[in-house]
């Protein structure tokens, strides 16, 4: 960072952080929504009444706090609020809906759940009350649309104790999977493990006090927590936040307020080059388009710099999981070659090894599966019968991805243990399939999976959506694409299916059950 206030990365605790934020650099603006800006201070003001409110109604130290609630400044005052009074705080997606606030509420014994009344055409406050009436009147729903109670912080309690020691941190969160398998699973952090996140992120993207980045993420997604809060009062600068993201807004936010950090998921970026594309003014002092959620198509890098010239750091992305956000991150100052390629190398405390089935490092170039240490690395699951699994016998977290390493330590994701399809006895990973269809002038986005087939074992289907005006390719012509690109004639989809439009979850990923079910029925 140039001169002006040090980060931040030694606090103890998120109060900690935003108590000496306030201190350092009290008038510098932390958030802009709409028309309205606050600073530090008064960001710090705002969570300790919000926390002398909530105190109030019966939130303290221990409790369970779930809420769903969209990119609000009042959100990112409550989570100040509830880390102020030790609250136990599970953010949820706002796309979650019975099956899964059922399951969280009841697997944490929530004892309140904060949602809007009605947000995005959706019931939220119905929802809570049926969850409410199935579990005996528990959890308490408050409905905060913008809001959060008003108190006196002379009433509050002192602040939660901190601890030399990270290994004696109290879990303060607890984030939920995505939920692309069967039932959600809860991550359990600490102050200190979600800050850790955000501090990898920051220092390799040389984030600066004049930075100023939107958020495109939901707050309630563990990524647009790390850049909406964490990062603006690790860094002192700026976050601008989306109530919901919208490509139109976003073009609109990012030339209003100058934004330098253009931070989203590769579909989000995908979308900002064909607004960079018409609109590029908006985009004339964007730095950098750090990304994350899921891996980046070939060719992304290069595109978005020759669109938006400012942007000389291209696509800085990053890879991590809800389970340990940010495991690595690319530099900002790192080789083209290496941004086009992989996910940036591990960040501050973090180590990476490439397994095999066995076990066993694999050789330097080698796909393996790949486990991580770190202080961003989860204390474990909600429930504990799901740690067994998640951890190799040194305290490895299995990651479930696979992966190689760059000569230069660079990450390349190149897909999931449960992502290879299995063809006449062969392993094809559907995201090396996928980057292939990517190259094609005529696929705007792809997703690559398997179905059962009795001569085959499984059959390779690409699901495609089309550019505008373009005509359905044939198998044929894929096969042929496929083939000029290098990719083995074993591993070329042998059925397409058309989509509109890609579904994808807040992380960016494809949850390709969904898709399945959308075109098979099964």
């Amino acid at each position: 960072m140039p001169d002006g206030p040090k980060m931040l990365d030694d606090a103890k605790s998120v109060w900690e952080l935003i108590e000496r934020r306030a201190e350092l650099t009290p008038d510098r603006t932390m958030l802009f929504a709409g028309d309205r800006s606050v600073s530090f201070a008064e960001y710090r003001d705002l969570v300790e009444r919000a926390a002398a409110g909530w105190h109030a109604l019966g939130v303290g130290a221990g409790v369970h706090v779930s809420w769903q609630l969209p990119t609000w400044v009042e959100s990112a005052v409550l989570v100040g609020a509830l880390c102020r009074l030790g609250a136990i705080q599970n953010p949820m997606l706002p796309i979650y809906r019975h099956r899964e606030i059922s399951f969280i509420t009841q697997q944490l014994g929530t004892q309140f759940l904060i949602t809007p009344s009605t947000w995005n055409n959706f019931d939220f406050q119905a929802l809570a009350a049926q969850v409410a009436n199935e579990q005996g009147g528990r959890p308490t729903n408050v409905v905060a649309d913008q809001w959060n109670p008003d108190g006196d912080p002379a009433t509050l309690p002192p602040p939660p104790a901190t601890f030399a020691s990270r290994a004696d941190d109290p879990v303060r969160w607890i984030f939920y999977t995505s939920g692309t398998t069967s039932d959600p699973k809860g991550a359990q952090h600490t102050d200190r493990s979600v800050m850790q996140g955000a501090i990898g992120y920051a220092k390799k993207t040389q984030v600066r006090d004049d930075d100023i980045a939107i958020v495109a993420f939901p707050f309630t997604h563990v990524g647009g927590a790390i850049i909406g809060v964490f990062t603006p009062l690790l860094t002192g600068s700026t976050a601008v936040l989306m109530e919901a993201f919208t490509p139109q807004l976003a073009t609109e936010l990012i030339g209003r307020h100058r934004v330098t950090l253009g931070n989203g998921a590769p579909a989000i970026h995908q979308m900002l080059m064909a607004e960079a594309t018409d609109h590029p003014e908006a985009y004339a002092h964007v730095r950098a388009f750090p990304g994350g959620g899921s891996p980046k198509p070939p060719l992304q890098h290069d595109e978005i710099r020759e669109i938006v010239p400012s942007a000389v750091g291209g696509i800085t992305s990053g890879y991590g999981l809800t389970e340990a956000p940010i495991l690595s991150q690319t530099d900002m100052d790192a080789a083209d070659d290496s941004k086009v390629k992989g996910e940036g190398t591990p960040t501050e405390s973090v180590t990476i090894k490439l397994i095999d089935r066995d076990g066993n490092e694999v050789a330097q170039g080698e796909e393996g599966e790949i486990v991580a240490t770190g202080n961003q690395v989860m204390r474990g699951y909600t429930d504990p019968s799901l740690d067994a699994g998640a951890f190799t016998a040194d305290g490895f977290f299995r990651t479930g991805d696979l992966g190689r390493f760059l000569p230069d330590g660079t990450i390349v994701i190149t897909g999931r243990i449960k992502d290879i399809i299995i063809r006449k006895g062969e392993n094809v990973s559907a995201k090396e399939v996928e980057d292939c269809l990517y190259t094609h002038p005529d696929i705007a986005d792809v997703a690559v999976f398997g179905i059962p087939d009795v001569e085959r074992g499984e059959m390779v289907v690409a699901a495609i959506q089309l550019r505008p005006d373009v005509a359905e390719p044939t198998v044929t012509a894929v096969f042929e694409h496929c083939r000029g690109a290098g990719l083995m004639a074993q591993k070329a989809p042998e059925r397409l299916m058309f989509v509109a439009t890609m579904p994808r979850n807040p992380s960016g990923k494809v949850p390709k059950h969904e898709l399945r079910k959308q075109l098979l029925g099964h």
